[in-house]
């Protein structure tokens, strides 16, 4: 059965870092875009970074352009997510998603993980 797994969620005071990392279960991850979504609570899943399969283009909401980097390792099968200056209003719960195209919404997405928190606190 195919899985992605995130982990690296945790509590961080605003302005720290944390990495979140999504292990796929399946090279065939190779070929599918990768992304990952978060959701707060009682708001609405939204997007929050996507990279291609091949990692050499990538796409990030405004509200994380140039603090949210991510990257993938096919040889490893394993995307991160790498959250810098975080803020409080980037507390949610984050989801890894894979999805057979790029760029992708949440409507192409195959494959959700099973969400790892992040609580920033101010």
């Amino acid at each position: 059965q195919v899985q992605l797994v995130e982990s690296g969620g945790g509590l961080v005071q605003a302005g720290g870092s944390l990495r979140l990392s999504c292990a796929r279960s399946r090279r065939t991850f190779s070929t599918y875009g990768m992304g990952w979504f978060r959701q707060a609570p009682e708001k609405e899943r939204e997007f929050v970074s996507a990279i291609s399969w091949s990692g050499r283009t990538t796409n990030y909401a405004d509200s994380v352009k140039g603090r949210f980097t991510i990257s993938r390792d096919n040889v490893n099968n394993t995307v991160y997510l790498q959250m810098n200056s975080l803020k409080p209003e980037d507390t949610a719960v984050y989801y890894c998603a894979a999805a057979p195209r790029y760029p992708f919404g949440a409507a192409d997405v195959d494959y959700w993980g099973q969400g790892t928190q992040v609580t920033v606190s101010s």
